[in-house]
């Protein structure tokens, strides 16, 4: 039993990372190129402990002369974050010509500023996991009424009709996901370390939140392999032909003349969307930076905080 929840925490995860959310309360209705780099980290301090957990935003840049002034960002994503993160996230957006977003809804579709997620069910599992972790869902908190935000996903309609076409169903994905999940947890497990009494000391801690931020955060170093896993050999709906709608909107832009461009999009979907940007748009790894999504470090005891002062 305890192997099975400890294996739901990777699936979670992945639901985090891989921008898994389905409709939304609205107004209106790869190649064999090696990815560069991650696109979420863990820091820790000297003691190893986390501290927070982090989202990049890589620059890529075309060695062209002839699109010398064109430059894409892709702007990784974790769905439930410390408001501040989103915060950022807004005055960031501002830069840019247009800023492509996930979200599978109807085409067209305009969020209304604070929208709350809708009733499918991943997001209200990305809902209560806000609540028990202390933090804000995105679509409450991204500004996705602003004239430069762009819609770039698929419908919920064409997503249904992708997996048809695949095989593949929510069911058969959780289960992939939860086997890697259980492989992982063994892994652990030979190196005497025991995810279940992790979790246990987690349930029983004072600040319940904030273990629970931390165990899951430390998931997030093996997201990679995880999305891996659930992107499978042949890719998957959730992720490859996602990914390929939003560029084919990319190349819609660029087109259109825009410059600067941002793609808004789940950390797990950036490693497959960097090797298209570098095979099918010829764009180069520039330079990165990076944003804080979840603040990690243990509460000091006012007793400790007392005592410095007295110093």
């Amino acid at each position: 039993m305890q192997r099975r929840i400890s294996a739901g925490i990777v699936t979670v995860i992945c639901l985090l990372a891989s921008g898994a959310v389905s409709r939304v309360l609205a107004a209106e209705p790869a190649p064999a190129v090696e990815s560069k780099g991650k696109f979420i980290r863990l820091e820790r301090n000297k003691a190893g402990e986390p501290t927070s957990l982090q989202t990049a935003v890589v620059h890529y840049t075309s060695p062209d002369p002839k699109q010398a002034e064109l430059a894409v960002d892709l702007i990784g994503a974790v769905h439930v974050g410390e408001k501040s993160y989103y915060e950022a996230l807004n005055k960031l957006f501002d830069q840019y010509d247009v800023v492509l977003y996930e979200l599978v809804a109807p085409e067209g579709t305009r969020v209304p500023k604070g929208a709350k997620p809708g009733g499918h069910p991943v997001a209200m599992m990305q809902n209560g996991l806000k609540d028990m972790l202390s933090l804000e869902h995105q679509l409450e908190f991204i500004d996705y009424s602003k004239k430069n935000m762009v819609h770039a996903d698929m419908s919920p309609d064409d997503f249904a009709k992708s997996m048809d076409e695949r095989g593949e169903s929510v069911v058969g994905m959780v289960f992939r996901m939860m086997g890697h999940g259980i492989a992982q947890q063994s892994k652990l497990q030979a190196q005497g370390k025991s995810p279940e009494i992790d979790l246990l000391a987690v349930l029983f801690d004072k600040d319940r939140s904030g273990s629970m931020k931390r165990m899951m955060a430390e998931q997030f170093e093996n997201v990679e392999g995880a999305m891996q896993a659930l992107d499978g050999p042949q890719g998957s709906t959730i992720i490859t032909e996602r990914n390929k709608v939003a560029l084919k909107k990319l190349a819609e832009e660029i087109a259109a003349g825009k410059k600067k461009i941002g793609i808004f999009y789940g950390a797990g979907h950036l490693s497959d969307m960097e090797k298209r940007l570098q095979a099918d748009f010829h764009l180069n790894r520039a330079s990165e930076s990076w944003l804080t999504a979840w603040q990690l470090d243990k509460p000091v005891a006012k007793a400790a905080i007392k005592k410095a002062a007295e110093k």
